[in-house]
């Protein structure tokens, strides 16, 4: 939601820029559009890093789950056997769909994992893993 709020102030400063034409408004207008550009470069080389070095995964095993933090450390696991409760939500829209699954724990605060897309695999690994354990 940020990126389209910045994009949306982006395109009123640029229409500002033309239609009241302050002092070197070229200049200016080259200076946001290259801060602009620069910082969805910098956005699409975070993707492609962080998918070649496997940041920011979750991994489904027989005996619970994993999931890593921004940097590849494991920032919580789960043990099946710890599990109490299982809430599934799924949130579709014209822009997006995502599956967000909130891991209730004995004593701990629930681990809440996302899954975008209409019917992406993790989904039916983690369900097919969670139906073997004895969790609905």
């Amino acid at each position: 939601m940020a990126r389209r709020v910045g994009v949306a102030l982006y395109v009123s400063l640029i229409i500002c820029l033309a239609t009241i034409r302050p002092p070197a408004a070229f200049a200016k207008g080259a200076v946001m559009t290259a801060v602009v550009l620069v910082l969805f470069g910098l956005m699409l080389a975070w993707r492609r890093m962080s998918v070649r070095f496997g940041l920011r995964r979750c991994y489904v095993y027989e005996d619970g789950l994993v999931v890593t933090n921004l940097f590849g450390g494991v920032q919580d696991a789960v043990a099946w056997s710890e599990v109490t409760a299982l809430n599934r939500y799924i949130g579709a829209s014209v822009f997006m769909t995502l599956h967000r699954f909130e891991i209730a724990r004995h004593g701990l605060r629930p681990l809440v994992v996302l899954a975008l897309g209409l019917k992406p695999p993790m989904v039916d690994a983690l369900l097919s893993r969670l139906a073997k354990n004895g969790i609905r």
